[in-house]
């Protein structure tokens, strides 16, 4: 087995600063919109039935979410082909350009039924960007990192999804208890939409001044480098795309039932105040943050099935409590109820970022990692808010979300029996490990 040299504590920095601070901006873009459903719901759809508004709003929602697999493949292949730098540039340009698009549509009352078209088309472009970002950037970091610390590593991309979500929800909960119902419904909510402006150029400025991935550069620097098409990576690597994606299954779900739907939940089903809410999960999704280093740590000790049973061992047991808490309608009951829900979620999503990189060889790793991920999230993670609110609605169950959670967490466990554990193995189609090519790397360019 290839020994991995530890690379230099300088550049790991760099890297994953960069691509930290890229993802909060791009996430902060998509998670805004989940927060705002109710008031989006009213602003883009015909007077009526709030719950009807509600349902329209998530389906836009879950829309976007088709266009994350195909936003996956296009911007995966891109990555394979002429590097991971460059993409991360490009989808962070467009989720921006959309973000702001959202915040400067008009109402429905305006211009009728080109507001809820036009918000889609936004929305679309906003998946379509998120397609390519989350496993490019998971790429990136983790094809810097040594052998034995992979998860610690790609966990500050789980961190910083979290964080982005949770500065999103501050920024909701600032708006909410600065301006009346009024100020809010008029004009309030467009505020974190516009802000993507400035924060888009930021991204831009950190992404553009970044290297490119020195293992990516390795394989491109080989004699005749070859990149494989979207048709022969789906032939060669379709068994273990079709098992991570069950299990990402889970990481979806778990995500945003806990991240954006539960606080339509509390809201709409429970009944209680916008600012308790907000100020909830603003408290929940900061813990989510700040565990997941933690648990990146553990990864890496403990090994990555172990951890996935973990996250789906929690989710199932702990799903039907935390909701029956929720119900309560006391800010306390909600903080606890999102915990309980963070704890699992945090772990799946932790062990899925490592997953994504030590699964797939290097040469295909952006495609098939982006296409997988993708798709499980559009199935699972942009229907979840829409599946959930139509399930309440239709059974009279609070607890019916809760019971579709723990249902896929068994479906996500069982995945678990059949994994293989890649802990530790030098990654596939590399010869040498991340840090021995950063190292040469380095060497080579001091030389040029």
């Amino acid at each position: 087995m290839t020994q991995f040299a530890e690379a230099d504590p300088a550049t790991l920095r760099k890297v994953t600063t960069a691509a930290v601070a890229g993802t909060v901006i791009e996430w902060f873009d998509f998670a805004i919109y989940g927060f705002m459903a109710p008031i989006l719901a009213i602003t883009f759809f015909p007077d009526g039935d709030e719950l009807v508004g509600l349902l329209q709003t998530f389906a836009i929602f879950a829309i976007s979410f088709a266009l994350r697999p195909i936003g996956g493949a296009y911007f995966g292949m891109m990555g394979d082909r002429l590097g991971r730098k460059r993409v991360l540039a490009l989808t962070v340009l467009l989720m921006s350009v959309a973000t702001v698009a959202i915040g400067l549509l008009p109402s429905y009352q305006a211009i009728g039924i080109w507001a809820p078209i036009l918000l889609t088309v936004a929305r679309c472009v906003q998946g379509f960007s998120a397609g390519g970002e989350y496993a490019g950037a998971v790429a990136y970091v983790i094809e810097h990192a040594p052998a034995h610390q992979r998860s610690r590593y790609s966990s500050y991309m789980p961190a910083s999804t979290f964080a982005s979500f949770a500065l999103a929800a501050m920024c909701s909960y600032l708006l909410t208890a600065s301006l009346t119902s009024e100020q809010m419904n008029a004009w309030g909510w467009r505020i974190p939409f516009l802000i993507a402006a400035p924060l888009g150029l930021v991204a831009l400025y950190i992404r553009h001044k970044l290297d490119e991935s020195p293992l990516f550069q390795q394989i491109m620097d080989a004699p005749a480098p070859e990149h494989t098409p979207l048709r022969q990576t789906l032939r060669e690597q379709w068994l273990p795309m079709l098992r991570l994606g069950c299990y990402i299954s889970l990481t979806a779900l778990s995500f945003y039932i806990f991240s954006t739907y539960m606080t339509s939940f509390l809201r709409t089903v429970v009944g209680m105040p916008a600012d308790e809410v907000l100020l909830s999960n603003v408290i929940a999704l900061s813990a989510s943050a700040l565990a997941a280093p933690v648990i990146g740590k553990l990864c890496d000790r403990v090994g990555r099935r172990p951890t996935m049973a973990a996250s789906a061992l929690l989710l199932g047991c702990l799903a039907i409590p935390a909701y029956q808490l929720a119900s309560d309608g006391t800010i306390s009951s909600a903080i606890s109820a999102q915990l309980m829900l963070a704890l699992g979620a945090v772990t799946a999503n932790v062990v899925t970022a490592v997953l994504l990189c030590e699964v797939f060889p290097t040469r295909v790793r952006y495609t098939a990692s982006a296409v997988t991920y993708n798709v499980a999230y559009a199935i699972f993670g942009g229907t979840a808010p829409f599946v959930a609110t139509w399930l309440i609605a239709s059974t009279g169950d609070r607890l019916a979300p809760a019971i579709y959670i723990t249902i896929i967490a068994v479906v996500a466990f069982l995945v678990t029996l059949v994994s293989p554990e890649t802990a530790g193995r030098p990654f596939r189609g590399a010869g040498r490990s991340a840090g021995e090519a950063i190292i040469e790397h380095r060497r080579m360019k001091s030389h040029a």
